[in-house]
């Protein structure tokens, strides 16, 4: 049992309380305060205001002292973070290092984390596509990992909801596999990008290539002029914050909302040590939060309790999330949390170029391009030819463009007429591959027995692999993709398979997933702990299966439909 100081209690007690500021903990933020609930929303790392807190946004390649590029003992300290393409000399503010929270690598897995308010809203890289029936009911036609409690029809009215709020760029397709949504206009393609629609169109039945879909404003509505959010600007530095607020972020558009309700309270520097669990009451009561300024240990007092620290570092909240009652984490009587962790494969590109069509070139930027969604084992598990071979599917990017070059050879006035005009090169075009991960009971996260972080609290250990499934979807991917570039007229194309470990791709779920029994998953169909109800976890932990799209929307949504489900079960006594 908690010791509880009586004096604080009532100061420190709110309507509800979210842990975390990414993603998903701003949308909690937002519908929670928009509902009526005094929120107080916890987050490990500092304050990010938007605008003012964004140092490089505005800077111009020549006044950043190193061109961009990461000092070679800024390297050398942090192995792991310096492997994202994102961390640079203009986002290092963004991104912890690889000293600041250390984890037990059971297997290897590069950790992207981003500890501020806004977490890695602010680094990602926006694009948003809803998943289908297909995507749901994955785990019940193959049978690994455990069907999912929902389906398409119970979260579409919520993509719907969060697409408007956010602004979603892209085109109406009729793809069942991949079902429209409320879009902006889309991202213009370029001619070699149409070509390949065309030629892929003309080839196969049932594969296509479309727009991408994004969270960049690319025609402001009402909406987000009230947010303060402007036309996305097509810098293409996303990453560095953006002060149109014209690509979607928790620092931009869901945390000043909640703001304005005056229903708020934002506490960084709190990192979150458990839930606290009340046995007498049968419920959660609050919230340990360790000061990262001071060191001391403080605990709030909530109703309500969302859970959205991402998904591993909620999985860790919950395992030390101990009692009596719950001896191995927090609503563990399964015995699956922290089990069944999956993630998306990104080891496999592909490259090649393209000698038609050079009247033709791009102009400006564009933060966005085209997209392929998954075509292999989609209708149902296919028993003949490749696909056969392996579970699931890949969805891949695509993309084309033409650089540029400058002979450098001559002196004086010559190399000055070369540089100033440089001549075209050649179409170059590549794709990368996004494939789903089985989710296994040998995939999974748990605390370190000995070794603790800097705050005390256990370090978290990580084994998590790629398998046999993962290789033969990398084969495929590479095959399919040969065929399809040979098909539209690609030359000297190049596969490629980094090997890179899991994690690098920054889409790591699972570990606290959904289902229909309370023996074999954590949470019900509403993301609420099947043994501890007022207790939602609405992060990237309670994904079941990961499918091959990119996952934040549907965090947006299913935490937009969590609270207002946790809001009325509330009332009525259920949560």
């Amino acid at each position: 049992m908690s010791y509880f100081n009586i004096d604080a209690v009532p100061q420190n007690t709110y309507d509800a309380i979210v842990i975390g500021s990414g993603i998903s903990g701003g949308w909690a933020a937002k519908e929670l305060t928009g509902k009526g609930l005094r929120t107080l929303v916890l987050e490990r790392g500092r304050d990010v205001q938007h605008v003012t807190d964004y140092p490089t946004t505005m800077k111009q390649p020549w006044e950043f002292e190193h061109r961009g590029q990461l000092l070679r003992e800024v390297r050398e300290a942090n192995p792991i973070i310096s492997k994202c393409y994102a961390f640079y000399e203009g986002t290092e503010q963004f991104f912890v290092k690889d000293a600041e929270h250390p984890y037990v690598q059971d297997k290897p897995f590069d950790w992207i984390r981003g500890y501020q308010v806004g977490g890695k809203s602010l680094m990602w890289a926006r694009q948003t596509q809803r998943w289908s029936d297909f995507d749901f009911d994955g785990p019940a036609r193959d049978g690994f990992a455990v069907d999912w409690p929902i389906r398409y029809a119970d979260i579409a009215p919520w993509y719907s909801y969060v697409e408007k709020f956010a602004g979603i760029s892209g085109n109406k397709d009729g793809l069942a596999s991949l079902p429209d949504g409320e879009f902006l206009p889309p991202h213009e393609w370029n001619a070699v990008e149409k070509h390949f629609q065309q030629k892929i169109a003309g080839k196969y039945a049932d594969r296509h290539v479309i727009m991408g879909r994004a969270a960049h404003i690319t025609q402001p509505k009402p909406i987000h002029l009230q947010q303060g959010r402007a036309q996305c600007q097509r810098r293409t530095i996303c990453e560095r914050g953006c002060p149109y607020g014209g690509y979607f972020s928790s620092n931009a558009s869901t945390l000043p909302w909640a703001m304005r309700t005056g229903k708020m309270t934002l506490r960084p520097h709190s990192v979150v040590h458990s839930i606290i669990y009340d046995e007498g009451k049968k419920r959660a009561i609050g919230v340990r939060v360790i000061d990262a300024q001071t060191k001391q240990m403080q605990e709030f007092y909530a109703r309500i309790i969302f859970l959205n620290a991402a998904a591993l570092n909620s999985n860790l909240v919950l395992l030390n999330s101990t009692s009596n009652r719950f001896p191995n984490g927090l609503g563990n009587d399964s015995g699956v949390l922290g089990k069944y962790v999956a993630f998306h494969n990104y080891r496999a590109g592909i490259s090649a170029e393209y000698d038609g069509m050079l009247d033709l070139t791009t102009d400006g930027r564009r933060p966005n391009s085209p997209y392929i969604p998954r075509f292999r084992n989609l209708l149902k598990q296919e028993t003949s030819g490749p696909a056969s071979r392996f579970l699931r599917g890949y969805a891949a990017g695509f993309s084309a463009g033409r650089g540029s070059r400058s002979d450098q050879s001559g002196l004086g006035i010559d190399l000055k007429a070369s540089l100033l005009h440089p001549k075209l090169e050649g179409w170059h075009v590549g794709s990368h591959m996004m494939g789903e991960t089985i989710p296994k009971e040998t995939n999974f996260v748990a605390l370190d027995s000995s070794l603790k972080d800097p705050f005390g609290i256990p370090q978290l250990k990580i084994s998590i692999a790629y398998d046999d499934n993962d290789d033969k979807m990398v084969k495929d991917y590479q095959e399919q993709m040969t065929e399809m570039f040979t098909v539209a007229g690609f030359k000297n194309i190049k596969l490629r398979d980094d090997h890179r470990n899991p994690g690098l791709d920054i889409h790591e779920m699972g570990g606290v997933r959904m289902g229909k029994d309370p023996k074999t998953s954590m949470l019900n169909k509403w993301n609420q702990l099947h043994t501890c109800k007022n207790v939602f976890v609405t992060d990237g932990s309670f994904m079941t299966s990961t499918s091959t799209q990119n996952p934040s929307l549907t965090y947006m949504a299913m935490t937009a439909r969590s609270v207002d489900y946790a809001v009325k079960a509330s009332k009525s006594g259920g949560a």
